[in-house]
């Protein structure tokens, strides 16, 4: 390789990587930007505010790790209802399809944290440092001391806010109340601590740095959001008909008889994204459905006199002119499937059994031989109660007729939430050789049950195996 080629190899090479620009994207009005402030407020009000709302002695929203409950308003969940977590994933994973198969990335423009957390500090950055051209300014000025004093401003109310985000995070698994005194009387635990300023500093880091470039490059929904469009879904589209061929114009003109669409060129649809794409070069990986662009685009047509519109939704089909489909097959099965799972959700939280029972076998002997030749097995009984008041359970054995059941007491008063250990002996004077299945069940027989309505009463049962040796 001669230097002439090294040389242009190295220039080439240095081409392949653009630093990246800050981008500045401009403040806009119109429709869409009320929608997402809205979008904003509920959704942060939520956050906020959730772990502070009482609801029969402790807080609304309360992730207890150490006590393996979940407190979600008036529904208490357990470790044995996982799989209603993992149903409730898949509900939500499905939404998303579905919502991106009728009208794309919505999630992403509207509902996404990280565009509901950068909005917040691109205000608070617009309220300190000015607007679009104001901030661009700043940042080109020499450092002085008017600068630094807005830096510092703009930083103390993003650490401020982003600590005040890692403490309502810690406060959904930590009593906030108590979250906070700890805080107060400096007494925090390590791990609280940990996981405040690490979720303080991933909120100032993501939202006030990174920005779109969490979008666009650690975000893997960007990547295969394609795989769920078609040409009937609903996109933020550029009428390329109308708007060509673009450029500027006075006010009042007849802009057709001088050959123009009716895109001026103003860029304010690129200056007010905030990803900074040109949604006029059609639709990119990078764009988040904000539609910015269309309340920037709208406010133009308004001055113009034009109609709006050249930046809207609307779907492949229809700017091709066909007729757009909304119900179609793809949209149809996740429908259906989507219904099928919420209302198998709720019917399985409606109806899930407030009791629970485990057994486990004592594991120092498979069995025992009595002297008067009973066989005895030892157990380890647990009982559950995932109810909101407490229950009088009662254990009993069923299988065998000839099973006896042994234990302290055969009825335990169980507080709501409560789990009970009971050491339980079952015992045998004769039977068939070898082990067989049996089953202990729990029943609730409450002061205010009906005895006679056998039906009327909580239950739960547990499968067992009643060792003994062959003859």
């Amino acid at each position: 390789m001669n230097a002439e080629t090294a040389t242009g190899a190295a220039a080439t090479s240095e081409t392949l990587y653009v630093a990246h620009e800050k981008l500045y994207p401009r403040e806009v009005g119109g429709r869409f930007q009320r929608l997402r402030v809205a979008t904003v407020l509920l959704l942060l009000g939520l956050f906020y505010a959730l772990p502070w709302i009482p609801w029969e002695g402790r807080q609304a929203v309360l992730f207890d790790l150490p006590a393996r409950k979940f407190y979600i308003l008036g529904l208490v969940f357990w470790p044995q209802d996982f799989f209603l977590l993992s149903w409730l994933l898949i509900i939500a994973a499905l939404s998303l399809f579905f919502v991106t198969a009728l009208a794309g990335r919505l999630w992403c423009g509207y509902a996404c944290p990280q565009t509901v957390w950068t909005e917040v500090f691109v205000w608070m950055e617009r309220l300190v440092e000015g607007n679009r051209s104001q901030r661009i300014k700043l940042d080109r000025a020499p450092l002085t001391a008017a600068k630094l004093l807005r830096k510092s401003a703009k930083q103390a109310l993003w650490i401020g806010f982003s600590a005040w985000t890692g403490f309502t995070f810690v406060g959904l698994f930590t009593p906030i109340d108590l979250l906070a005194r700890e805080l107060a009387s400096l007494t925090l635990g390590p791990w609280e601590l940990f996981w405040i300023v690490f979720y303080g500093f991933a909120t100032y880091g993501n939202a006030g740095y990174l920005r779109e470039q969490v979008c666009e490059y650690m975000c893997p929904y960007a990547r295969f959001q394609s795989a769920m469009f078609d040409r009937d879904t609903l996109i933020i589209s550029y009428d390329e008909r109308r708007g060509e061929p673009r450029g500027r114009r006075p006010r009042g003109i007849d802009h057709r008889a001088r050959n123009l669409g009716d895109c001026i060129d103003c860029t304010l649809c690129v200056q007010v994204c905030p990803t900074g794409i040109d949604i006029r070069k059609g639709l990119q990986y990078e764009c988040i459905a904000c539609a910015a662009c269309i309340d920037a685009c709208d406010e133009v047509m308004d001055r113009m006199a034009y109609p709006r519109g050249l930046i809207r939704y609307a779907t492949e089909a229809s700017m091709r002119g066909e007729r757009a489909r909304i119900l179609r097959p793809r949209t149809a099965i996740y429908a259906t499937l989507l219904g099928a799972l919420v209302a198998g959700f709720v019917a399985a939280v409606v109806l899930r059994n407030p009791l629970g029972i485990d057994v486990i076998r004592d594991r120092n002997a498979l069995f025992r031989m009595l002297e008067d030749g009973t066989i005895e097995n030892v157990y380890i009984v647990r009982l559950l109660n995932k109810d909101q008041r407490e229950h009088r359970l009662r254990l009993s054995v069923e299988g065998n007729p000839a099973l006896h059941l042994d234990t302290d007491a055969t009825d335990r008063l169980v507080a709501a939430g409560e789990v009970a250990t009971m050491a339980v002996r079952l015992r045998l004077s004769a039977g068939p050789a070898g082990g067989q299945d049996v089953t202990l069940r729990a029943t609730a027989v409450d002061d205010d049950d009906d005895d006679d309505d056998d039906e009327a009463h909580l239950t739960a049962t547990a499968v067992t195996r009643f060792i003994a040796p062959p003859r």
